[in-house]
């Protein structure tokens, strides 16, 4: 009976907790002695008179693990305790997480209850390229320039190209409010916090939100809580994949996930590379984008917005995200200041799976469009200039006779337009 006595004291008893300490603070980064720590791990620096701030592990020097803060860092000093939780970040994830405004910790941080769903995973792997079913389905976005001339698939990932001030996170919130899919998911990284209430409002409204999930991390947050941001907002729309249901992912911006990124590689010891990214941006990149698009049952279309300094499609972040996605939606700000919104310019446009899921009669269409707006393009300054005669060129005549109404159909106002009715304005431009 002793014996029995003592394992039930055992497995009673709690285990010794293993605490380690603060040991420097340097920039953005906290150097803290936790033996037995990972990386990844999410550990709680004990703050004094403060509450705990989490922290993650994302690097080591030496014996001392390096430590970037998930919030305020105020009130941390020297010797404060940091106790490992175990595991990495986690989030709840349920049917209660449709119509919440969440912070970068998967946290409410409108005024609905707290949520109540099981555990999910932040980090978590790409399906596996054998196990991801083929886009032949068409989402319909509501936008005439897209569903026309660069249709998108359920399950596709495309870029939203634009600089500032063009008009990319209004159509992102248009898109976002009339697309044609089961669950909403919306990442706002980095954004200004004037814009959140705006997007939730005006661009969302009551009906969208009410099938939306929205993940904000404000300019003003740490770096390591943009970055963790997105893959909150990410690990949301794989919980409703995984349920079967087709779901719309936007993220607004992967620029700024990758600055913050930055900031978190610098702070950790990295050397800068390319124009000041460390090599881990770019591998974090096609990570965090790969983990959208089709799986062995249901799918997320993932839209992504890219911020091009002065229209340059070739920076590093615009390159290497043009390159993992499957197409990408250009803005132009000269399109814009002529008063056509959408200001997306059609000839600089690609859809990757456009011809999967379009007829033939469809994509005729399109490329004579492409083709009547590319000549004339080619030739406007000419015919502004009043130095082009009718009859010298057979294609630009016609290009001239149908630009009125290529405009017309580029251009839209704050209503959807029904696929059918696309459809049969852009066989009309032939």
């Amino acid at each position: 009976m002793s014996l029995e006595r003592a394992l039930a004291a055992i497995a009673e008893a709690e285990p010794l907790a293993v605490t380690g300490r603060v040991r420097a603070i340097v920039g953005l980064a906290i150097r803290a002695a936790i033996p037995g720590a990972r990386i990844g791990e999410v550990v709680e620096i004990e703050r004094r008179g403060g509450a705990p701030l989490l922290a993650e592990v994302v690097g080591f020097d030496l014996d001392d693990a390096t430590l970037l803060p998930l919030g305020d860092a105020r009130g941390v000093g020297a010797d404060d305790p940091v106790r490992p939780t175990g595991r990495p970040l986690a989030i709840r994830a349920g049917d209660d997480l449709l119509g919440r405004v969440l912070d970068g910790l998967g946290e409410p941080i409108d005024d609905g209850p707290p949520l109540a769903g099981a555990l999910w995973p932040v980090m978590r792997p790409a399906p596996p390229p054998l196990a991801r079913a083929r886009i032949t389905r068409p989402l319909v976005t509501g936008v005439r320039a897209i569903d026309g001339l660069t249709t998108l698939g359920e399950g596709q990932r495309v870029g939203l190209f634009a600089g500032s001030g063009v008009g990319k996170s209004t159509l992102l919130g248009r898109i976002a409010r009339h697309a044609d899919a089961d669950v909403v998911v919306v990442g706002l990284i980095g954004e200004r916090g004037r814009e959140v209430r705006e997007f939730l409002e005006d661009c969302l409204g009551p009906e969208g939100l009410a099938r939306a999930v929205v993940v904000v991390a404000t300019s003003d947050a740490p770096a390591l809580l943009r970055v963790r941001s997105a893959w909150v907002a990410t690990a949301i729309a794989e919980h409703f994949r995984e349920r079967g249901q087709r779901v719309l992912f936007v993220m607004d911006s992967v620029t700024r996930f990758a600055r913050a990124a930055r900031e978190v590689g610098l702070a950790a010891g990295e050397p800068p590379a390319r124009r000041g990214f460390p090599p881990s941006v770019f591998a974090a990149l096609p990570r965090l984008l790969e983990r959208t698009g089709t799986a062995d049952c249901g799918s997320i279309t993932g839209i992504y917005t890219v911020l091009v300094e002065g229209g340059d499609l070739d920076e590093p972040v615009a390159d290497e995200t043009r390159g993992i996605l499957d197409g990408h939606v250009v803005l132009d700000r000269e399109l814009a200041a002529r008063g056509r919104w959408p200001a997306i310019d059609p000839l600089r446009s690609l859809s990757r799976v456009m011809d999967q899921v379009v007829d033939g009669a469809q994509l005729d269409a399109a490329r004579a469009l492409r083709a009547h707006l590319a000549i004339y393009e080619a030739k406007r300054d000419l015919v502004l200039l009043g130095a082009y005669e009718r009859g010298q060129d057979r294609r630009l005549d016609a290009a001239l006779a149908r630009i009125d109404a290529i405009e017309a159909f580029l251009g839209q106002d704050a209503h959807p337009s029904r696929i059918e009715d696309t459809r049969a304005a852009l066989a009309a431009l032939r």
